[in-house]
């Protein structure tokens, strides 16, 4: 029964809410799963505890399921990282974390918001389109794939206020 009652629970709706130093360890696995080159645990609890770091994340039960981390430069932050777990793509989490990501910077006085994006990434392309946010310069060859192949990063630019 217990067995049933985790799985049913499991499948349920994501939770978002702040993360912590004890999420470091998942997020960074999270992020190993879904980049070519994953950040360590370290680097994660270096990130989660710096206080101009925004970080929100995204749980069903006690799994994580997504996160997205910002770091503030006065009144400009850039998106350092967005991950949802492969089974919940497609399904409008990236979306909601960052809406809740964006209103926080803005409440903390943040007016341009900027990330970059690999153009190969059509998914996550798409979303920040969607979220209004607009090109503003590229970085070309900035990516490095599986046998030297190259990818653009796009960076991109929106005004919060």
């Amino acid at each position: 029964m217990i067995g049933i009652v985790r799985w049913l629970f499991a499948r349920g709706e994501p939770v978002l809410s702040p993360a912590s130093l004890r999420d470091a360890r998942a997020m960074a696995a999270l992020h190993g799963a879904s980049f070519k080159r994953g950040w360590s645990d370290g680097e994660f609890e270096r990130l989660v505890s710096d206080r101009n770091v925004v970080v929100h994340r995204a749980t069903v039960g006690r799994s994580l399921v997504g996160f997205i981390l910002s770091r503030i430069a006065g009144d400009e932050a850039e998106i350092l990282s967005v991950a949802v777990a492969s089974f919940r793509r497609g399904k409008g989490l990236a979306r909601r974390l960052l809406d809740l990501n964006l209103r926080r910077l803005a409440g903390l006085g943040v007016r341009t918001v900027f990330l970059e994006v690999g153009d190969d990434n059509v998914p996550a392309g798409r979303l920040y389109q969607r979220a209004g946010f607009r090109e503003v310069g590229r970085r070309e060859g900035y990516y490095r794939g599986p046998a030297g192949k190259t990818s653009t990063a796009l960076v991109l630019r929106r005004d919060l206020l």
